[in-house]
């Protein structure tokens, strides 16, 4: 997720070096191709965590729960929510993928116009899901911070020391 934000964060720079005041791009092929690449390392960046991200969340909505109610942020649930989409909707779309690449023509490799075309697009539909990814997916981690410094229910609780008497002098 890490990576994801610093190609976010790259594309940003670019983005905002190539467009005008009103973002529109200098040179449209240029940036429809730096786009491209964006989308398609955002997506290798994804991969690496892709298949333990519902594992991930589970544990965060468990964490979440267990946590003091003075400790939680209130943006935390929100995002976890964004990342539930974005997760389902990458799920779809990866089934779509897999479906459009077995219907491709048997010449259509990595590297010709019609595997790497479709490639393209089914990068570019997921952009924005895996962008909400790497703007959100720091809850993750901190949730489990959140988690790991909260005092644990299991923990011994310190007994209290007996209160002092003290005899009246007279």
């Amino acid at each position: 997720m890490r990576d994801s934000k610093k190609i976010r964060d790259a594309w940003d720079i670019y983005s905002d070096e190539h467009t005008d005041l009103d973002g529109w791009p200098h040179d449209d092929l240029a940036y429809g191709i730096r786009a491209s690449q964006r989308d398609a390392d955002t997506a290798e960046a994804f991969e690496t965590v892709r298949y333990g991200t519902r594992h991930l969340l589970a544990t965060a909505e468990t964490q979440l729960t267990q946590l003091p109610e003075n400790t939680v942020q209130s943006r935390w649930v929100y995002q976890l929510g964004v990342l539930h989409t974005a997760l389902d909707r990458l799920d779809e779309l990866h089934a779509q993928w897999l479906t459009t690449r077995d219907t491709l023509p048997a010449t259509a490799k990595p590297g010709t116009p019609d595997f790497d075309d479709a490639l393209t697009e089914h990068h570019a539909e997921s952009w924005t899901y895996l962008d909400d990814w790497a703007t959100h997916g720091k809850a993750l981690r901190e949730i489990n911070t959140a988690a790991r410094k909260a005092p644990s229910p299991l923990a011994p609780t310190p007994a209290l020391a007996p209160a002092r008497r003290t005899a009246a002098r007279t």
